[in-house]
């Protein structure tokens, strides 16, 4: 496998072969932050994760793939995650989806307000949507189990390498992202687990899981 998971802002994407998808990452921004695009292999179909920022490099993007995008879910609600939202989803004519606790914040109103538990459909390709809640109140993950390899995790900000996401704002609590992240990731996926968080590099639940205590004792 080439795919490394280690993007910068105007480089270019790099790109993960799985059986029956497509998974390429790039960053934008001064925050560096990751966008997504999974493509179904059988049909074409494409989801978009984050439209962050820099939609002409989103753009390219979507022409690496299929060309087209019929889905678009945001993470979570915070301006750094959704500054070409408006004008990639105009452009694709996607369906939206973000956490329903989140979507009334969003620059543009979601067509589907996720649960945890819903599921998204791309194509042959189905994602789990785990709520997270503590980073923003409505922040989800999402979850693709490769029938011929292991899961792949998309984090949004709630797990980064090396700790939750920042809970330091107001409104934010670290309690409860923490609790959301154990129960809910670490109880569920196994140690095979790929995530993919919302800015820098990727890791494994395995590589994670041992400093989870260490996490609980800081607090952050």
């Amino acid at each position: 496998m080439t795919y490394t998971g280690e993007v910068t802002p105007g480089g270019p994407s790099d790109v993960r072969e799985l059986g029956r998808a497509t998974i390429r990452k790039i960053a934008v921004s001064e925050q560096h932050n990751n966008v997504y695009l999974v493509t179904c292999t059988a049909t074409g179909e494409q989801l978009l994760i984050d439209a962050a920022d820099d939609a002409p490099r989103i753009a390219r993007l979507i022409a690496e793939g299929t060309g087209t995008v019929q889905h678009l879910v945001t993470t979570h609600r915070h301006w750094d995650h959704t500054r070409a939202l408006t004008e990639v989803a105009a452009a694709t004519g996607a369906r939206t989806y973000a956490g329903a606790d989140d979507a009334d914040a969003l620059p543009v109103a979601p067509d589907v307000r996720l649960e945890h538990g819903d599921t998204v459909s791309v194509g042959e390709l189905t994602f789990d949507v785990i709520h997270l809640r503590g980073h923003t109140p409505g922040s989800v993950a999402l979850a693709y189990a490769d029938h011929e390899g292991h899961t792949h995790l998309f984090t949004g900000d709630s797990l980064f390498p090396g700790g939750v996401g920042n809970t330091k704002m107001p409104g934010q609590s670290f309690e409860s992202l923490y609790a959301d992240v154990v129960a809910r990731v670490f109880g569920v996926y196994d140690d095979d687990t790929w995530f993919y968080p919302g800015h820098g590099a990727d890791s494994t639940i395995g590589a994670e899981r041992p400093n989870l205590d260490e996490w609980r004792a800081r607090g952050w």
